[in-house]
């Protein structure tokens, strides 16, 4: 079948940036996620949708292991944006999972991590990876978890008081992360996303999008406009 000059001129436009991005989030239902946990931690409502956005609060109850609210749905190449707002009266750790996956035998989720951490915005957008083989920072490479200010970006931007944008944008072992439009990371994971652990338990090239509740962690935080495109 033949296209007109501006037919194929959209259909390379859509080719090149991806497909049309596709909503996450009704702002009324968690429907498209679902909790994963310890089974001690199944029963407890730490996560819930609240005036048009997703909401985790564990303020006064520290006592729960790791908590995520997983997409039913798994991505490989993709581009992932939403908005986040952090409370002062919150201490606690969140963050977007990416390409992972929670073992239910073994109680964890692997794969990497962008990091949303309010109380130490600087570390927003760094990547952390939560394979139980890897368990550091890798953006920046770093021995474990132990991070300082100075070891962060150079740029950054955060409101303490609003809403602060989120951007992913996976391409093979490349990552890219934004936080209100500042890149945060920008480079080639090959060899590390794509090797052997990330494999074994099929981590790191593709899977599923998860928002963190830290264990141990008191944390009030709100999620919203979560869309994801698939990228080609």
């Amino acid at each position: 079948m033949k296209c007109s000059g501006w037919l194929l001129a959209g259909v390379l436009a859509v080719s090149a940036q991806g497909a049309a991005w596709q909503s996450l989030f009704d702002g009324r239902t968690l429907k498209g996620w679902h909790v994963e946990a310890k089974p001690a931690d199944q029963g407890k409502e730490f996560w819930r949708a609240a005036d048009g956005a997703i909401v985790c609060d564990s303020l006064g109850r520290k006592d729960h292991d790791y908590v995520w609210l997983v997409s039913e749905g798994e991505f490989g190449d993709f581009e992932f944006i939403a908005e986040v707002r952090g409370f002062p009266e919150s201490p606690g750790n969140s963050g977007v999972q990416f390409r992972s996956r929670y073992d239910r035998e073994k109680s964890w989720l692997d794969g990497p991590q962008m990091d949303v951490h309010p109380p130490g915005p600087w570390r927003s957008g760094l990547i952390y990876d939560e394979t139980r083989e890897v368990r550091r920072w890798i953006s920046p490479s770093l021995k474990d978890s132990k991070i300082e200010p100075a070891q962060g970006p150079a740029k950054w931007k955060w409101n303490a008081r609003g809403w602060n944008r989120l951007r992913i944008v996976c391409r093979g072992t490349r990552v890219r992360t934004e936080v209100n439009g500042v890149v945060i990371v920008g480079r080639d994971f090959a060899g590390l996303l794509d090797d052997e652990a990330h494999q074994r338990h099929n981590v790191g090239m593709r899977g599923h999008l998860a928002l963190q509740l830290h264990v141990k962690d008191e944390l009030k935080i709100e999620y919203r406009k979560l869309k994801v495109r698939l990228l080609p």
